[in-house]
């Protein structure tokens, strides 16, 4: 009988496993992630939302000269405003009703007295040469006198304008100081009680005009608590109540808006890049996201510097501050319209140069906006 075949007992190796494979693949897809993460990073960086050393941009020869020439094209800009301005400052004395010789001698001046008055005031020749007249008198700086205190017009506003621009600065300086830390706070803790009490503080605010806050502060700091002055233009002391009457309604509205700002950056791919690299939520919000949400509290900045300037007007009467808004009242009171013309001038002039330079601004916050 044949002998069956004996099979061969070959020892074979245990196969190796596919894990070394599978986590060399792994290794690669993971090495090419951060590869595409890094030159996500650096598209970030050299755009508007960057970090660390990147974060200021660049300004090259090219840029700086573009810069130059709109810099140069809204100063141009500014000369054709500045001559409506004129004109229309001119032109309103005209054509409000009354005869301003007439109420400046009054009605018990003789016929003399009051064509004296007419010829001083210039109102003898027709509009056409009064207006050249007019724009000589800027040019030269002789922007007229009283006929009856004699008077020069422009150094009367050359004394009472520092006041008012010390004011509206003070008044802008306490509602930017007020507004960005708690438009910040609001929006980091949405929903939460802190605000719910932010937009109650600024409804409040706005709710309060000038001419009601004023008296109410002078009764409780004044009055009652001594704490400051009454009134009048002398120290630090006597800025505060003005400053903070004039800049409460302006800090409420800047609340909502750097609130909405803040809002809106956090919403964005930067700021989670930000976190993930591990960096700090304060640097997070105060470095990146409040930067970059400045540009809308500029333009508010800019646009309430006018508004400062129309409420210093009540303001300077509560509180008998001698800037160029009690000026204003006053030569109204004393039917000075060579005066009365000098303040609107200067306050209307100061509001369009503010804005000018709020748009220069805009380019040194952000290269990629175009000045027209």
């Amino acid at each position: 009988m044949q002998d069956a075949p004996v099979q061969s007992s070959t020892f074979r190796l245990p196969q190796p496993a596919a894990t070394p494979r599978k986590v060399i693949l792994n290794r690669h897809v993971e090495e090419r992630s951060k590869n595409w993460f890094r030159a996500k990073l650096g598209s970030l960086n050299s755009e508007r939302h960057a970090f660390g050393s990147s974060e200021l941009l660049c300004y090259d020869s090219r840029a700086m000269r573009g810069l130059a020439f709109a810099v140069v094209k809204r100063l141009l800009i500014i000369i054709p405003v500045l001559w409506a301005v004129v004109t229309l400052v001119f032109l309103l004395i005209h054509i409000v009703p009354g005869d301003p010789a007439r109420q400046l001698v009054g009605e018990n001046a003789t016929e003399e007295q009051y064509q004296t008055a007419r010829a001083e005031l210039g109102l003898d020749k027709p509009l056409p040469s009064q207006y050249t007249d007019y724009w000589k008198g800027l040019v030269r700086g002789d922007w007229g006198t009283n006929p009856v205190t004699r008077q020069s017009v422009l150094s009367r506003i050359a004394s009472r304008y520092p006041a008012t621009i010390k004011l509206a600065l003070a008044a802008m300086f306490i509602a930017t100081v007020v507004s960005i830390p708690l438009g910040v706070t609001a929006a980091t803790h949405k929903g939460s009680f802190i605000d719910t009490l932010s937009t109650l503080v600024a409804l409040l605010g706005i709710s309060l005009p000038s001419f009601a806050l004023g008296p109410l502060l002078v009764l409780i700091f004044s009055v009652n608590l001594g704490v400051t002055p009454v009134s009048g233009a002398g120290g630090l002391a006597n800025l505060i109540l003005p400053a903070v009457t004039l800049g409460a309604a302006m800090s409420a509205i800047l609340t909502r808006i750097v609130r909405s700002s803040v809002l809106e950056e956090l919403g964005e791919d930067y700021v989670r890049t930000a976190r993930a690299k591990g960096l700090p939520e304060r640097t997070v919000i105060y470095k990146h996201v409040l930067k970059n949400g400045l540009i809308p509290v500029v333009t508010v900045l800019g646009l309430q510097f006018g508004v400062l300037l129309a409420g210093a007007i009540i303001t300077e009467r509560v509180f008998s501050w001698p800037g160029v808004g009690s000026l204003l009242v006053d030569s109204i009171s004393e039917r000075d319209y060579k005066l009365t013309q000098g303040c609107i001038l200067v306050i209307a002039a100061t509001y369009v140069l503010v804005n000018s330079a709020t748009d220069i601004v805009y380019r040194f916050l952000d290269p990629r906006i175009k000045l027209d």
